[in-house]
């Protein structure tokens, strides 16, 4: 091991930002910006950012909600199956155990005289 390295101290992470410093960033892009050009081909939002002040739909914030379901939706259904993968590594280790005390029963059997 090389003693001559000196370890690099990374700088703490950074404060994340607040919703208005997200908001004020939104309305300062242009419409032009790559981001809302990758959206719109992809046809996940309008091209020209959201203003502060404007009324977003309701059909927009039904989608919102509806994602937002989904995905607890999703992480509940990864939950139950991290589960079931638990159990069924128990139950595969207990029928192994089980197969091979069976086995062992088995040949005990054979080995004796009738």
């Amino acid at each position: 091991m090389n003693k001559n390295k000196k370890r690099v101290v990374l700088p703490s992470r950074p404060d994340p930002p607040t919703v208005d410093q997200i908001l004020e960033d939104i309305n300062r892009t242009a419409p032009s910006d790559p981001v809302f050009s990758v959206l719109e081909q992809s046809g996940q939002v309008n091209p020209l950012p959201l203003s502060v002040s404007s009324d977003v739909s309701r059909s927009s914030d039904s989608d919102v909600d509806m994602k937002f379901l989904q995905c607890r939706r999703y992480l509940e259904l990864n939950e139950r199956l991290q589960e079931a993968r638990g159990r069924l590594l128990r139950q595969r280790e207990e029928l192994k155990a089980a197969g091979e005390q069976l086995d062992r029963d088995v040949e005990k059997v054979k080995g004796q005289t009738l």
